[in-house]
């Protein structure tokens, strides 16, 4: 068991916390006041490499892989989370378009034509500093893919029509973080057809700025407002056939096939508890600016710091794991694990930011201090689809006592 960060994770997180800490967090107050989409940190991003974070590194990425990518991530959340929780919808593009991919199986004629298809969005990343929304979400009835999908909680209500050179898509997805504000989303689909539902699932690519695209309603939510996560509508929208993110067929099958995919978010709410335990020694040895002085209660709350170390430890150390046994076709016990470490963050980054604010007392809610920030963001984690906290326990029960459905899932050959 390998308990350290190889030296090459240790060079990405630690440009990973320089950003956090010298470029997003001085700017995320602003950016949760306007709930404004931080293009800033983006910028930076691009400039120091981290677009290209889980892009292979032949495309000219740094190649990380799914672990990597979660202790990187981590770290950029204690700066802003709003940041890396769409970062992390970026990343799983980058991630799914390529190692993901290749781990599974595919026809050599769609793994060549892939090869080609991946190589020219890649450069946009890498050389232009284009990043993807992640638009996955559908306010539809409850259909096939909701029980079919070992994930749970998946839906189709986007359609494609196929047509001479590419498809014609519509539907109306909703909390789309980055709306109106990634050059492109990837986005899933299910083709009109008859074959069997896996088959006709698609990931496309959709331009932003493309004809019958919008991004209607407001965005004024209580926590993560910097992801501005509104509406998404496509109507009648062209897609030509080399804007396919994955080959025909494979995203329903990537699903079934990968479920750790949905624990990248945790990490995000990771370094979340981080930054708010951190806040809170910050406040109560009066080094976080504005602070008061050195508190003389502190040795009565004590007690409390420790527990929340603790919390953030264990917590810490089970989510390690499961991103360490993340790969395609995961042994049950090890997507066990995986349900585990994500509603254990879940709970926990709710439990140590609310304590991190009664610890410090009720200047701590007042929004000159962080504090209160991180506890409203910590709400959001136990709502991200597809494992909320609901579907990811509801299946681990399902699982212990043997009443899971075990999916087939074919391949997009």
């Amino acid at each position: 068991m390998h308990l350290e960060p190889s030296p090459r994770q240790r060079e990405l997180i630690e440009i990973g916390r320089r950003l956090a800490r010298e470029r997003f967090a001085p700017r995320a107050d602003r950016h949760d006041r306007e709930a404004s989409f931080p293009f800033d940190d983006y910028a930076d991003l691009h400039r120091e490499g981290l677009l290209g974070l889980c892009v292979p590194e032949r495309y000219g990425g740094l190649g990380a892989g799914f672990e990597t990518y979660c202790l990187v991530a981590e770290q950029l959340a204690q700066g802003n989370a709003s940041t890396a929780l769409t970062f992390n919808m970026h990343c799983l593009t980058m991630m799914m378009m390529g190692p993901i991919a290749d781990d599974m199986a595919m026809s050599p004629a769609a793994r060549e034509r892939h090869e080609v298809l991946r190589a020219a969005k890649f450069r946009e990343v890498v050389e232009d500093g284009v990043f993807y929304g992640q638009p996955h979400s559908e306010p539809v009835e409850q259909g096939e893919t909701d029980t079919s999908l070992g994930v749970g909680g998946r839906r189709f209500g986007t359609t494609a029509r196929k047509v001479e050179g590419g498809y014609v898509v519509n539907g109306r997805k909703f909390f789309v973080s980055l709306a109106d504000s990634a050059p492109y989303y990837a986005t899933p689909a299910i083709r009109l057809g008859d074959e069997p539902w896996i088959e006709r699932t698609l990931y496309l690519k959709i331009p932003k700025d493309a004809p019958g695209v919008s991004f209607p309603g407001d965005w004024d939510p209580m926590g993560m407002r910097g992801t501005v996560s509104r509406d998404m509508v496509i109507q009648d929208v062209f897609v030509p056939d080399d804007a396919e993110v994955l080959p025909p067929g494979l995203f329903g099958a990537l699903f079934n096939s990968f479920p750790h995919l949905f624990i990248s978010f945790s990490a995000t709410f990771l370094g979340l508890m981080q930054a708010a335990f951190d806040g809170a020694v910050d406040y109560l040895t009066g080094r976080m600016p504005g602070a008061p002085a050195l508190h003389t209660e502190i040795a009565a709350k004590g007690h409390a710091v420790a527990e929340m170390l603790f919390r953030l430890e264990t917590t810490r150390a089970i989510y390690y794991r499961a991103i360490s046994e993340a790969q395609v076709d995961a042994p049950p016990e090890a997507v066990q694990r995986a349900r585990v470490a994500h509603v254990a963050v879940q709970r926990a980054v709710v439990a140590v930011t609310q304590e991190a604010i009664r610890v410090c007392g009720g200047r701590a809610l007042l929004k000159r201090y962080p504090l209160e920030r991180y506890a409203r963001d910590a709400r959001a984690a136990a709502l991200m689809r597809p494992w909320t906290e609901e579907l990811a326990t509801q299946q681990a029960w399902q699982t212990a006592l043997g009443l899971d459905r075990q999916p087939t899932a074919t391949s997009g050959e």
